[in-house]
């Protein structure tokens, strides 16, 4: 894993939660896109060199309504930059971790992405991230 790739927050409104990260970064949204498979609406703020990624539910079944209606906003995610993604989730699945996908998906921000499962990792959800 290169670094951290960003880190992602869950918010009801996502609207409102731009305003504030605006406020306390000094600096707007780069980027704002609508990943449909995931049913989420994502905001993306540069942070040095990582990011934030907002999340905002589109849907009842999104994963984002369902975090939400059990632990609230907050942090849901965080991102690794992998090289190589598939090579990365054989790693791990040898090293015993479950995966929430068995292949690689794309995701926001021109990303192919997998899943570790937070039952694995300590109650952190995390992301590893291959840029496309």
């Amino acid at each position: 894993m290169n670094k951290i790739e960003h880190i992602g927050i869950a918010v009801k409104n996502i609207e409102s939660a731009n305003l504030v990260y605006e406020k306390i970064l000094g600096t707007p949204s780069y980027k704002q896109e609508l990943v449909q498979s995931e049913q989420v609406n994502t905001s993306f703020f540069k942070v040095g060199e990582n990011k934030i990624e907002l999340l905002e539910a589109t849907g009842p079944d999104s994963p984002i309504a369902k975090f939400l209606a059990k632990k609230g906003e907050g942090i849901h995610h965080i991102a690794f930059d992998v090289d190589d993604i598939v090579s990365e989730m054989a790693r791990l699945k040898a090293e015993g971790f479950v995966l929430l996908n068995e292949a690689p998906k794309k995701g926001a921000d021109q990303k192919l992405v997998c899943f570790v499962h937070p039952k694995d990792t300590n109650g952190v959800l995390i992301e590893l991230c291959q840029q496309i």
